[in-house]
């Protein structure tokens, strides 16, 4: 009789934590808001161990709830009819496709949970480069090794979409595979972006460390931010921002996490022509009116000399900042196997771009400025005159 009691709570305790939620969000208890990201919340139902990782927009213009996560914990299964991704437990092996993913995960000590890597060869990590031969190389979306996932195997593939859907996620969903989007790249604040760390950290069972992380981050960057507030009465140098690419110059949106922080550091960008939460191509000639009402150029990508960019961009050679060689790329740190390692820890690093953006307009703040940068560097001349 004691035996049927027991069973009988424990039925109901499971029909009430897999009933209360349902596929369209309706969760009776938020467990985490974000206070600078918009892209996900942490929601669940009282009494219940699950959590359920709410993703709000997986790529651009993406409407409503993108997809949820279901974290079944303690026995509980998801609600009746839920069209989410289903993870038990918690995750503790990883495919990543994205290098940004790796510099969120290092920050939570968490890289030997990654069992898989699109472009592993590029990546700067020092865990990753110690199990290189013992992780996946997945390859890139539009032609994945599926093989090699189901060998592996993996709890969990982190995935992204650009203008729609990522590639891969009818394939994953056919192999049973669970997958979760991160829309970490579509924050316009770069605390934001870092704010997904506490994503992770659910996804992995941590989240109490995540949250610590991410208080540490908004720390450092907000007493950086005060300092470059302290510099306000100084010029706001006007900031121009990447090379073309092809026959094609794309401007960040203003309202974009690279511009925040320039204004956040005391400069002023010089593109004010899009409202919309994309890049916008712009025109030779266009380009060249931004770059010449510029004070410093940044960002110049695969360009990595005056030489160079005055090749890729005829003509760009009169204007102000680079005839003073106030042209710098992010590209200081590069990896074993040449990967570039702004992007991937950068986003998980907002304090550190923030410091170098404060020493490269305020260099007469700081007079060892030039020499401890971290991520940027000034492109030298070579054989320009």
């Amino acid at each position: 009789m004691n035996k049927i009691l027991i069973f009988s709570v424990i039925a109901v305790f499971f029909v009430s934590c897999s009933s209360a939620g349902n596929a369209s969000g309706k969760y009776d208890t938020v467990h985490y808001t974000p206070e600078y990201a918009s892209g996900f919340d942490i929601v669940g139902d009282k009494g219940c161990s699950s959590r359920v990782v709410r993703v709000k927009c997986a790529w651009q213009e993406a409407d409503s709830t993108a997809m949820e996560l279901f974290i079944a914990r303690g026995g509980e299964r998801p609600p009746k009819g839920f069209k989410g991704q289903v993870l038990e437990d918690h995750a503790s092996r990883l495919a990543v496709m994205s290098s940004s993913y790796v510099g969120l995960l290092s920050r939570l000590d968490a890289c030997d949970s990654i069992a898989a890597i699109s472009g592993k060869k590029f990546i700067s990590d020092p865990e990753i480069l110690r199990r290189m031969d013992d992780i996946l190389e997945i390859s890139s979306d539009s032609d994945p090794d599926y093989e090699g996932l189901l060998s592996c195997p993996v709890d969990l593939v982190l995935i992204y979409g650009i203008s729609s859907q990522s590639p891969m996620e009818k394939k994953l969903v056919s192999l049973g595979i669970p997958y979760f989007y991160m829309g970490e790249y579509l924050e316009e604040d770069p605390l934001g972006r870092a704010e997904w760390i506490v994503a992770l950290a659910e996804i992995l069972g941590i989240r109490e460390k995540g949250e610590s992380e991410f208080r540490s981050i908004v720390h450092r960057y907000d007493s950086l931010k005060t300092v470059a507030a302290g510099l306000s009465s100084r010029k706001r140098p006007a900031v121009m921002l990447n090379a073309p690419y092809g026959d094609t110059w794309f401007m960040a949106s203003p309202r974009s996490s690279i511009v925040r922080m320039i204004r956040d550091a005391g400069g002023e960008y010089v593109y004010k022509g899009n409202d919309t939460n994309r890049s916008t191509p712009v025109d030779r000639e266009e380009s060249f009116m931004l770059a010449s009402s510029a004070d410093i150029w940044l960002d110049t990508g695969s360009i990595s000399t005056l030489e160079e960019l005055a090749r890729a961009c005829p003509g760009f050679a009169s204007v102000e900042c680079f005839r003073k060689g106030l042209v710098y790329n992010n590209d200081a740190r590069k990896s074993p196997g040449g990967g570039n390692e702004f992007w991937e820890t950068a986003p998980a690093h907002p304090d550190l771009v923030l410091r170098d953006l404060i020493r490269i307009f305020h260099p007469d703040a700081d007079a060892s400025s030039c020499d401890s940068l971290y991520y940027y560097r000034k492109l030298p001349y070579n054989n320009i005159k």
